[in-house]
């Protein structure tokens, strides 16, 4: 074959795959989105600064009026993943507590740093900053992973505030790959994962955080707001999540507890839904099927109901 034809091959090639992609593409803006336009963004209340025991400041959001709910994101995420869900609990009723965790968004790091410990003595400054009793407490991803450290280490508060918690796509052990972790830390870390995912076509690459059925707008938002963590803090809390073992201290919750996963979640999968359900005695397990990780912003409708049958 010669070079020319060769070339001209290779240019149809890399055309026909581009054509894929904007097919693709065109088809998960035109998929059905639970959530809609106007309910990616926060619901109307007051935000203000929270101040940790460290130092750190947490930027923090209630709206609405009712029984309180708190609900912590997710690694890399921010509250924008928990919008759909909080708009849906507004309208129920609820006052909806949101906070981004430290290091993300407007929230800043303490001299304490990124641990799993802090994820619970953070949570815990949220929920005495705003006198929340009888609350339901709701953590989607690393979010599960703060209410089971506040559990975990802070059993005194569960008893005296919390009536329920309601634990979304987490774990609370088992994430380690062993040697994979360092290298997987080192990429995290890196800013050349910021120029890929920057790219016009850069959302594609999150594809595998949701399930079976793709709404374009997921992607973008899942795809923003991890560009827009400092990668220093996206490594850090990896390496912390990696090193993290909450199995025996959540052996200790007395609260109903409810744990919902997708069953096409990669990152947290049913094995790890299991482990919650087996070491939080009475807790139930809520399966979506073809549902992926991102439950707030796909199964809005399902999570929000757990939240308030809780």
């Amino acid at each position: 074959m010669s070079r020319t034809r060769l070339a001209l091959g290779t240019a149809a090639a890399v055309a026909g795959t581009a054509a894929m992609a904007r097919a693709v593409d065109r088809r998960w803006a035109s998929n059905a989105d639970p959530c809609g336009l106007d309910e990616l963004s926060l619901p109307d209340g007051e935000s203000t600064l929270v101040a940790t025991d460290d130092g750190a400041k947490l930027a923090m959001t209630v709206a609405g009026s009712g029984p309180t709910v708190v609900l912590a994101h997710c690694w890399t995420g921010g509250t924008q993943v928990w919008s759909p869900v909080a708009h849906r609990l507004v309208r129920a009723g609820r006052q909806v507590v949101l906070y981004e965790q430290r290091g993300h968004g407007a929230s800043t790091v303490g001299s304490d740093g990124l641990s799993i410990p802090r994820l619970g003595a953070d949570l815990r400054t949220i929920i005495e900053a705003v006198d929340a009793q009888d609350a339901v407490l709701a953590g989607h991803s690393m979010g599960g992973m703060t209410v089971q450290s506040l559990a975990a280490h802070h059993p005194d508060v569960i008893a005296a505030r919390a009536r329920a918690l309601v634990l979304v796509s987490t774990a609370a052990a088992g994430l380690s790959q062993g040697r994979a972790d360092r290298r997987a830390e080192r990429m995290l870390g890196s800013s050349r994962i910021d120029r890929a995912l920057a790219g016009p076509a850069g959302h594609a690459l999150v594809r595998g955080v949701v399930g079976k059925s793709v709404a374009r707008n997921h992607l973008v938002v899942t795809r923003d707001l991890f560009v827009a963590c400092d990668p220093k803090v996206r490594a850090g809390w990896f390496a912390a999540m990696q090193r993290m073992d909450l199995r025996d201290g959540i052996a200790g919750v007395t609260v109903p507890t409810t744990v919902m996963v997708g069953t096409r979640d990669r990152l947290t999968p049913l094995s790890r839904a299991n482990e919650i359900v087996a070491a939080i005695p009475g807790a139930t397990l809520q399966t979506l099927a073809g549902y992926g990780h991102m439950l707030p912003l796909e199964a809005p409708d399902q999570v929000a109901d757990a939240i308030l049958a809780a």
